[in-house]
């Protein structure tokens, strides 16, 4: 058999696939990446970065308009779409070079751009080029979910794909679905000056999450003013531009009319597989994706998957970690590695919403033997400063104590939550937590607090008797 062209070939530019292939290229091996779209792929150009960047802005708009809170005299903003669009897309083309193509080849990286397809299990075949390699990575990612729903086709409507493009106002927006995509939107367009609506077939939003801790943010929306249809069927959409009617069903049959100049379609991601000729690589579907075992090996045993394209959850930190995993495998063959069952996400409304492992809801639903412990960030003197107090941790433990997971939800909950994620990880004990010094005043703060409601558990009015008993102490007048 005639020696394969490449170590690795990549199969898509986005946030894993990048990470497989600088990585691969500085360890050594022969790589090849192939993209067909836009070096970056959805986190760069369409999510992560251009949604945290739209969210900013909005926050910026919000304290304004909320500056008497802080004794400050406040201000309308009047934000023009067209001016916060140009700033996201500063941001983009300021990121954009470190995942160009001219930076890949300065790596090593023989980047390719073209849309390719297996022409067998050991060949690619992009613009006329065969690729063989004796690993190959499928990191295509996945785009948005467009549903079912009579009429859409026929209408404008916006996906993350698209809603960066916009350079004109928008008095009025329609979200399909309540997940994290919609809920960070909703939140952002009212605070630039939209008046939105959020409809969803489910009975409230972030359905993933404990019902007390969605409603935090759940409540905080409402309070800016976005306006929620939940348990609804949508009936149909029609209309044109600036003028989009929808019409919904709840489930007692009785219909009613939504009307907005603009419709947001949030309703989950599908993966691309399409067109990458499967068949001819030996690689098997399942229910339309593509099949894998725990190690993201395919059914084509030199063929791998990498982020939103191998299903579980959708995030770029689960994209890198994957790439880590690959790499793994592929170059120094521990054909035993693969993906960590902790995944923690951040939903980043505000106040955000952060999880890693159980959550309480879970616990419950499998029958696992767990204690809750929580504490609000009302009672932390940091938050209380910042006049951001809504919300709480929530920590699952099993009956010893070992954390099983947590959530919170309130003030830079994403970056408070990594406490959590190390002792998940590593198997923790909550009274761990509790014995680490905390810095005055932080966020971080609440993660010691939590961790003290074990210890207070345990002082009984019995454990506190024997305590004075045995070291002599009066206790108090």
């Amino acid at each position: 058999m005639a020696r394969a062209e490449f170590d690795i070939v990549v199969i898509g530019g986005g946030a894993g696939g990048l990470v497989v292939a600088a990585g691969g290229a500085a360890l050594g091996a022969k790589v090849a990446l192939v993209e067909k779209h836009k070096m970056g792929g959805d986190c760069l150009n369409y999510g992560c970065v251009p949604s945290k960047t739209l969210l900013k802005s909005a926050r910026v708009a919000h304290l304004m308009r909320t500056a008497a809170d802080y004794n400050i005299p406040p201000q309308a903003p009047a934000p023009d779409i067209a001016h916060v669009m140009e700033r996201v897309a500063a941001v983009i083309a300021g990121i954009a070079p470190t995942d160009s193509p001219e930076r890949f080849r300065g790596l090593g990286v023989d980047v390719i751009l073209g849309d390719g397809r297996f022409t067998a299990p050991d060949c690619f075949e992009v613009g006329g080029r065969k690729l063989t390699a004796r690993t190959f990575v499928i990191a295509t990612g996945s785009r948005p979910g467009v549903p079912p729903i009579a009429g859409l086709s026929d209408v404008p409507y916006l996906t993350n794909e698209t809603l960066f493009d916009l350079r004109e106002q928008v008095p009025s927006l329609l979200i399909i679905g309540g997940g994290p995509i919609g809920c960070e939107m909703a939140q952002a367009f009212c605070r630039l000056g939209a008046r939105v609506t959020v409809v969803d077939m489910a009975d409230r939003i972030l359905p993933r999450e404990d019902a007390d801790v969605s409603d935090v943010v759940r409540q905080q929306l409402e309070k800016e003013g976005v306006q929620f249809h939940f348990s609804m069927s949508i009936v149909r959409v029609e209309g044109g531009r600036h003028d989009i009617r929808m019409h919904i069903r709840n489930k007692a049959g009785a219909e009613s009319t939504l009307q907005a100049t603009h419709l947001l379609v949030a309703a989950g991601r599908r993966a691309n597989v399409e067109g990458l000729g499967l068949e001819a690589a030996g690689i098997a579907l399942d229910q339309g994706r593509i099949a894998c075992d725990a190690t993201l090996r395919t059914t084509n045993p030199h063929v791998y998957l990498c982020g939103d394209v191998a299903g579980g959850l959708q995030f770029t930190h689960v994209a890198g970690h994957h790439a880590g995993i690959l790499l793994r495998q592929a170059i120094f063959r521990m054909r035993w590695a693969k993906p960590s069952v902790h995944v923690p996400w951040c939903t980043y409304t505000d106040p955000e919403l952060a999880r890693i492992g159980l959550s309480e809801a879970e616990a419950v639903t499998s029958g696992v033997a767990h204690k809750v412990y929580r504490f609000g960030f009302d009672e932390i003197d940091r938050a209380r400063a910042e006049g951001e107090t809504d919300g709480f941790a929530k920590v699952i433990t099993d009956p010893k104590g070992r954390i099983l997971g947590a959530t919170i939800v309130g003030p830079r909950a994403g970056e408070v939550i990594h406490e959590y994620v190390l002792a998940v990880n590593e198997g923790m004990n909550l009274k761990e937590l509790s014995a680490i010094i905390h810095i005055y005043p932080t966020f971080a703060e609440i993660n010691k607090r939590v961790a003290d409601q074990r210890l207070k558990e345990g002082l009984t009015p019995k454990s506190k008797a024997w305590i004075q008993r045995i070291f002599g102490l009066q206790g108090a007048a």
